[in-house]
């Protein structure tokens, strides 16, 4: 059974219905700056791969290979005006993917917090959940549509909003670590934990806001590696190296 109450093919997956989170920076490749075709490509094939598992998905992509509106802020711009910059880079990198995903033979729309029907949807929900149990990928852009908050705050919401059965941050490592393990060779992994501990314990996998958002609605959150091709299709089939976040996570 879908989240819905219809019934649907399940192909080994755990899960029906995803929001999987992907960084502006996991589109750059090995550029500075913007998108590679070749990577954003390989993300599509894993798109495709995890789709073809029969789960409906949603996508939520970041900005900051274009512009991050923190740092924008930081240089002395004003905060709002940095962040509405920062959402618009979203939209750009959600074409991107909506592009790289028909051509890997998936059915894609490109939804937007902020309306520009010249380009992509604006994001209504009931249209969004019709996209989804049609088969059709969904890439929320533009975050919430408001100033001050974060892309993972924004995927977390979305993930409530259209009833997914689970949230999935992509990230640079291969689930969460006590430190950063790139710098630091003695931190350690986690296979589980719980939102208590991620908060408690200031683990920066995602903002406190996105975390306490999946906390009360007791939606899980699984992180997984964006650079392992295949890695999103093993962590919603419950395989492969990532960190499951959950109400009752052992943690360790």
């Amino acid at each position: 059974m879908t989240t819905n109450g219809t019934m649907r093919l399940r192909v080994g997956a755990d899960y029906n219905r995803a929001l999987i989170k992907i960084s502006g920076e996991a589109l750059m490749g090995d550029q500075p700056y913007g998108v590679d075709t070749a990577q954003a490509d390989r993300i599509a094939a894993d798109v495709a791969k995890a789709h073809g598992l029969g789960v409906q998905i949603g996508l939520v992509v970041g900005g900051g290979n274009i512009f991050r509106g923190v740092a924008g802020a930081a240089q002395g711009m004003e905060r709002s005006t940095a962040d509405y910059m920062g959402m618009l880079a979203t939209v750009i990198n959600a074409l991107a993917l909506e592009n790289a995903l028909e051509r890997a033979g998936l059915d894609a729309r490109v939804q937007s917090a902020i309306p520009m029907p010249t380009v992509c949807e604006p994001y209504v929900r009931p249209r969004a959940l019709k996209h989804m149990e049609s088969g059709r990928v969904v890439i929320f852009a533009a975050g919430t549509g408001n100033p001050f908050f974060t892309t993972d705050t924004a995927a977390a919401l979305r993930a409530v909003e259209t009833n997914c059965d689970v949230f999935l941050k992509a990230t640079q490592v291969d689930g969460v670590y006590s430190d950063d393990p790139k710098k630091n060779p003695q931190a350690e992994r986690f296979d589980r934990l719980t939102y208590h501990e991620v908060l408690t314990r200031d683990l920066k996998v995602m903002d406190a806001t996105a975390i306490s958002l999946a906390r009360e609605n007791r939606l899980p959150v699984v992180v997984f590696s964006i650079h392992e091709s295949g890695a999103l299709a093993d962590a919603l089939s419950g395989s492969g190296r990532h960190t499951l976040i959950t109400e009752g996570g052992d943690g360790g």
